[in-house]
């Protein structure tokens, strides 16, 4: 069998043909948000007196953070609407029926959003909610409020981004109509968005 030589300039460039994906990879950084550290809430006005606080007590979600383009990329959020909680056992069952949220028909919400350029102050989020099975573009206002070690969780401390973002849902645009009309319970619903997402 004859010898072949492989020159040191050839060794150098296959090295580097077999780190490029690693490399590739690694400016792209997955984050799943903490289940124990989130908080998705809602204000809509009742009759005109006053806005009803509520929330959704469980979610899960992901993205992406590219450090190269330092953008957001890959939201997809899941928002279970069985778990909607407003400190009133009634109007929590009423809004699990049909007249709102409809949970036996429709048990998630989905937020996504792709492409999304980190800001200083304010970060703009451009994307879209499924809610009641139908899809509509929804801005959230959001900011990155601290993307560092945590400084709890033992030996190999994992790496956080923290996020808020505000926003608003028209729900007439999703088909949710009841007590609009009589001006009973607003059309808009303010959005509070609260949480922390671990690296992976």
């Amino acid at each position: 069998m004859p010898f072949i030589y492989i020159g040191e300039n050839m060794i150098k460039r296959f090295i580097i043909l077999l780190l490029l994906p690693v490399f590739a990879f690694a400016s792209q950084d997955e984050y799943k948000i903490d289940k124990t550290h989130f908080a998705v809430g809602f204000l809509v006005d009742h009759v005109g007196y006053a806005k009803t606080l509520g929330m959704f007590r469980e979610i899960e979600g992901e993205y992406t953070h590219d450090l190269t383009e330092n953008k957001i990329n890959d939201i997809n959020i899941k928002i279970k609407t069985n778990s909607v909680f407003t400190n009133h056992t009634k109007r929590d069952e009423h809004l699990m029926s049909p007249d709102f949220l409809n949970v036996d028909e429709f048990p998630e919400m989905i937020f996504t959003a792709d492409n999304v350029k980190i800001e200083k102050d304010e970060t703009i989020i451009n994307g879209n909610l499924t809610l009641l099975g139908i899809t509509k573009p929804l801005v959230l206002t959001g900011k990155i409020n601290k993307i560092a070690k945590y400084p709890f969780g033992g030996i190999i401390k994992p790496y956080v981004m923290g996020i808020s973002a505000r926003g608003v849902i028209k729900r007439s645009e999703h088909g949710m109509m009841y007590a609009i009309q009589d001006n009973l319970v607003g059309d808009d619903i303010e959005l509070i968005i609260e949480f922390e997402a671990r690296r992976q």
